[in-house]
């Protein structure tokens, strides 16, 4: 056994190497890309403008030194902020997520891509506003939506096959690594900048996912998103700044990611010689992501259940005046949804209820909708018949279920309820494989995207400036082409 550690300094791992191929080199051509990224921008936007009503988001937002005054300061959208962009990328990315009612990806991890625009908006308002000082052109949206599906390519590619759940890792941390990707290109970023925020992004201590579960769910699974995203634009300033890389982060042996973080018990790269520990990439980077990204249009609610909550307001009308003749209700679901919101017992905040299956599912059977005020504390306490319903729910898989959810063909999120009556008579299986916001249903589900838009917007501004982002927001080929500082100003209070 030798004494002393080789110290000839590796080329940078094949991982990074390839995000940065693309970052840097791949042209984004895809017309239903840049379409399902605008509509993307629009919804994300909106939910941010909703979860500004709730005080317990406001209370995060603003300078960390009150009075604080930024030159060229980035927008918060739907307040007066203007702050630098670590802390604007903090802000805006904590209310996209707060209300979990943005975009998600399913595969072996989970997450919500368009968490990245916390980042990407953030940068590229300051950098316009800059820009526009010095007599140079600004950014436009469509360098917006570029840098969207760039950062939606890379965190759903890396979530495809390699599951940082099953070692405990939350998935903010490809958040972390897709902004870092995505604002190094807005940023000017050579090949070698590039690579060296990357390693930074992976070196990371990375979040736990223990506020995501029973019994320690709680409110920072509201703002770890715009945590990453806020640490992803400090890292690049750092490497811009000409700061050195970390080549091996993720291959070099007893200290790199794989084999501190990712060679679990649990994960099938423990069982691979060292040598072959590698993250794995079922496909090449393009634009699969976001032609392929499932929108939250009903319900805010974790998207696992979110076929349940239409399955449930579906059998509404037929249960609704029989609740307390309600003998059980069989809930069939897929593996995902079992390992991640199946819980029993008292749920003690917001951030508890909506990311428990059965609380999502016993109130659209109660009442006959979801609304994100559902899950407030206040709400619970006065509605006793939601814990009684819970208490009747039987959940079970199918394994058809949890097959096609992985099926990269379908990638389906079906859920079935069927409620059973003390007399002896039962509600029809009711069945829901694709949420309104799949792919599959695209055309269904844009009108309501746009309609959930506008109903966010009008909660926070009067109907002229509404009507104004949403002609604007309606013409594709004027949108990309504004401005971004100009597009962020219509945003201000």
């Amino acid at each position: 056994m030798s004494n002393v550690e080789s110290n000839i300094r590796p080329d940078y791992d094949q991982e990074l190497q390839r995000i940065a191929d693309y970052i840097l080199e791949f042209e984004i051509e895809s017309d239903e890309a840049f379409d399902t990224a605008r509509h993307c921008l629009m919804d994300s936007l909106g939910c941010g403008l909703l979860a500004l009503r709730f005080p317990e988001c406001l209370k995060h937002l603003g300078p960390l030194v009150e009075g604080t005054w930024v030159p060229h300061g980035a927008r918060v959208p739907g307040t007066a902020f203007r702050l630098d962009p670590v802390k604007a990328a903090w802000d805006i990315g904590a209310c996209i997520r707060w209300l979990d009612y943005n975009d998600t990806w399913l595969a072996a991890e989970w997450g919500h891509p368009s968490d990245n625009l916390g980042a990407i908006l953030a940068v590229a308002d300051h950098l316009s506003q800059q820009r526009v000082a010095r007599g140079e052109t600004a950014l436009t949206i469509r360098d917006v939506l570029d840098a969207m599906i760039r950062a939606h390519e890379i965190q759903g590619v890396l979530a495809l096959d390699n599951s940082f759940n099953r070692v405990g890792l939350d998935h903010v941390l490809l958040v972390k690594v897709a902004s870092t990707a995505a604002i190094a290109r807005l940023m000017g970023a050579n090949r070698e900048q590039l690579l060296s925020a990357l390693s930074h992004a992976w070196v990371d201590g990375q979040s736990l996912r223990t506020y995501r579960h029973a019994p320690n769910a709680g409110s920072r699974k509201s703002w770890a998103a715009g945590d990453a995203t806020s640490r992803a634009v400090r890292l690049v300033d750092i490497a811009m700044r000409g700061e050195m890389g970390i080549p091996g982060v993720l291959s070099a042996p007893q200290w790199g990611f794989i084999d501190v973080c990712f060679s679990h018990t649990n994960s099938d790269q423990a069982l691979k010689p060292a040598s072959q520990r590698r993250l794995s990439f079922q496909r090449d980077f393009g634009s699969y992501v976001m032609e392929n990204v499932l929108f939250k249009l009903a319900f805010p609610a974790e998207f696992h259940a979110q076929t349940a909550c239409e399955a449930a307001v579906t059998l509404y009308p037929e249960v609704k005046d029989r609740l307390d003749e309600i003998e059980r209700i069989e809930l069939t679901t897929h593996e995902s949804a079992i390992r991640i919101i199946s819980k029993q017992g008292d749920l003690a905040n917001p951030a508890d209820r909506d990311h428990c299956l059965q609380y999502m599912t016993a109130v659209p059977l109660a009442f006959g909708e979801l609304q994100a005020e559902h899950y407030e504390d206040g709400f619970h306490r006065d509605h006793p018949v939601i814990d009684q319903l819970r208490d009747r729910m039987i959940v079970q898989e199918d394994p058809a279920y949890s097959r096609d959810y992985l099926d990269p063909s379908k990638r389906s999120i079906a859920n079935a309820i069927q409620v059973f009556f003390t007399d002896g008579s039962a509600t029809d299986k009711v069945a829901v494989e694709y949420p309104i916001g799949h792919r599959r249903r695209r055309d269904e589900g844009m009108p309501v995207l746009i309609d959930k838009f506008a109903r966010h917007l009008a909660t926070r501004f009067p109907p002229q400036r509404c009507e104004e982002i949403m002609n604007l927001c309606r013409d594709r080929q004027r949108l990309e082409a504004t401005a971004v500082d100009r597009f962020m100003a219509l945003w201000a209070i």
